[in-house]
């Protein structure tokens, strides 16, 4: 027997309840890994929630890092004490489970359990969005919504190393200060500041080449005035609701601009892009371009206090779980 969290209805932090659960042996193509460190994202809360939908009872959890404790048939590139990490595959609040090897990256030696746990869904996210969603590069200047949060800061750091001017919107001085210190240039207080005339200002009336929108619907439709013509709007979260339907006509009256919403799951569906981005993430970190900052920790019997954190905006940077 191992424990796990589970949810046998939708609703807040207090459904999130630990039980004790079997983890059988893995089938065919499949791993059984021990969790050493398991990562903390506000996808989690809407999974929670509801807003997107899971078949009950449920253990939520989206990326984690540990050992491989056991092996299938037909898994040929890991071998039972391999350092393990993943992203994107619900169920990891668990000190044990079972997951398709497909989705498994090795950890390099040179980053922890704990910095594998916080890196992957944040860090593969950042990834795409600064190398294949809009490629950035040097004399770029880019918006990074909720720039002291788990994704911005990787944001700002890798887009300064990539050689681009940050802007970020943060909701304090003291979250502006970490996102500063991440890689962000100005940094615009959005409860005190009209972000899109502070964008102006910075810019000289230029604006930006992307926007990167974690945020949805309190950010929009601002965003897209933050934009220079042909420039490009990129939702990937919905921390404050999602945004709303719109006109699609808006973006031509705004300058001809792109606007998506990207998903990682889509991203790394791919063997070879999933390897080809863990690669690229892991370089980063090791270069020291990214540094992912874990700015708090929570056992796993606690994990109902750590979403109410993640609700409420208290947490900077990155969270985790310890089974």
């Amino acid at each position: 027997m191992t424990r796990a969290i589970r949810m046998h209805k939708t609703g807040g932090p207090e459904v999130l309840q630990m039980e004790e659960v079997t983890v059988p042996a893995p089938g065919r193509g499949q791993v059984k890994i021990r969790h050493h460190a398991i990562g903390l994202n506000f996808i989690e809360v809407y999974f929670r929630k509801g807003a997107y939908p899971a078949e009950l009872p449920f253990t939520p959890g989206n990326e984690g890092a540990g050992e491989v404790i056991a092996v299938g048939k037909g898994v040929t590139d890991f071998k039972v004490g391999d350092r393990v990490a993943y992203a994107a595959m619900p169920g990891s609040y668990a000190e044990e489970r079972l997951i398709d090897a497909k989705f498994l990256v090795k950890l390099p030696k040179y980053i922890s359990y704990e910095t594998g746990a916080a890196m992957m869904l944040k860090g593969l996210t950042a990834q795409y969005l600064l190398r294949r969603t809009f490629k950035v590069k040097a004399g770029d200047t880019i918006l990074v919504h909720a720039a002291a949060g788990g994704v911005g800061l990787i944001l700002c750091q890798w887009a300064k190393a990539l050689g681009a001017t940050v802007i970020g919107t943060v909701g304090s001085a003291e979250k502006g200060k970490l996102a500063k210190k991440a890689g962000a240039k100005h940094i615009i207080l959005y409860n005190e500041e009209d972000f899109v005339e502070r964008v102006n200002k910075i810019t000289k009336g230029k604006k930006c080449d992307v926007v990167y929108d974690g945020v949805g619907k309190a950010t929009f439709p601002g965003s897209l005035d933050c934009l220079r013509p042909l420039g490009t709007f990129v939702s990937f979260g919905s921390a404050s609701g999602p945004v709303d339907s719109f006109n699609i006509g808006l973006l031509t009256q705004k300058g001809s601009l792109f606007a998506t919403r990207p998903t990682l799951f889509n991203y790394i569906a791919k063997r070879e892009d999933l390897d080809a981005m863990a690669k690229d993430l892991f370089k980063a970190v090791k270069n020291g371009d990214v540094v992912i900052p874990i700015h708090a920790r929570y056992a796993l019997a606690d994990v109902a206090e750590a979403h109410r954190a993640l609700e409420s905006r208290e947490t900077t940077g990155a969270a985790i779980l310890i089974p």
